[in-house]
């Protein structure tokens, strides 16, 4: 039987195993599917674990997308460029590292009515998850994006993606402080579509209760009629910001539709057949 794990802390919550273990059994594949807790300190020895105990393969959430770019042998360029991984591939003890959370993104997003091409957006976070989604949204043909940050510590690697795609796409592509309100709420007021790409408002475990009133924007009069709002967050599946979000006439989308589609790339990065999306999401959506 083939194994295959997600990788991160804290994942007892994650929808993965669920998902990719019914894709397993629809598609007649022998593998199970299970979760592995680690953070960015147990990840080397983890990941060592895993490949000793023939893994073929896993998926890596936070905190630990980025510091898997260093024990990977192989990088895809989009990995590269956004210094994280959320999906490893092992071939002959080599472990090739490559990100899907930006494709599932934009398949989400597309499928919401959520237009990327030609739009102005406002972009929450800039972790693992929200350098994919940076990424393949100027890949997408995005006319701006405004990246606001909420740790010092992640945003030179993000300008130095900026920096990067700069040389071959024309999107332009701005930095501030989600501390700075101001410029929040001037920059939300251009877009026609938010997207939360932090963990704030994310339910981390059964007993958690903090993310229930936590919302990286801190009021209902940030949003307007006609503003589209993306959450990357799937537990809880309405997170504060979207219930705010939809009082106030936008259109909503949480993470779910992402979490399907990148996992259907991870499939088939793993596998090299295609992800049964409607059975999953007749299933268990």
């Amino acid at each position: 039987m083939q194994k295959y794990y997600l990788v991160g802390s804290p994942i007892s919550h994650s929808f993965s195993p669920k998902m990719h273990n019914l894709a397993f059994r629809l598609t007649g594949i022998d593998a199970e599917y299970g979760l592995c807790e680690a953070d960015e300190t147990a990840l080397p020895k983890v990941v060592e674990e895993l490949g000793s105990s023939g893994a073929c393969g896993f998926n890596v959430t936070m905190p630990d997308k980025t510091a898997m770019c260093d024990l990977c042998d192989e990088l895809s360029e989009a990995a590269r460029i956004g210094r994280s991984v959320n999906t490893v591939k092992v071939v002959n003890g080599k472990l090739f590292g490559d990100t899907t959370d930006g494709r599932g993104f934009v398949r989400a997003a597309n499928e919401a009515g959520f237009q990327i091409n030609g739009q102005k957006i406002t972009l929450l976070g800039t972790g693992g998850a929200a350098s994919a989604i940076l990424i393949d949204s100027v890949l997408a043909g995005a006319d701006s994006i405004f990246v606001f940050f909420n740790r010092e510590s992640s945003l030179d690697r993000v300008k130095r993606i900026a920096d990067e795609l700069s040389g071959s796409y024309s999107t332009r592509i701005s930095f501030h402080a989600l501390a700075d309100r101001d410029s929040l709420r001037k920059y939300t007021g251009l877009c026609s579509l938010l997207v939360n790409a932090t963990s704030v408002g994310m339910k981390k475990g059964p007993d958690d209760i903090s993310y229930k009133d936590a919302s990286p924007i801190p009021d209902p009069s940030f949003f307007y009629p006609g503003l589209n709002v993306f959450d990357a967050i799937y537990n809880p599946r309405e997170t504060h910001l979207l219930r705010m979000a939809s009082a106030c006439g936008c259109k909503i989308e949480n993470g779910l539709p992402m979490l399907l589609y990148q996992g259907a790339e991870s499939f088939r990065i793993w596998t090299g057949r295609e992800f049964p999306v409607r059975e999953i999401k007749e299933a268990l959506f």
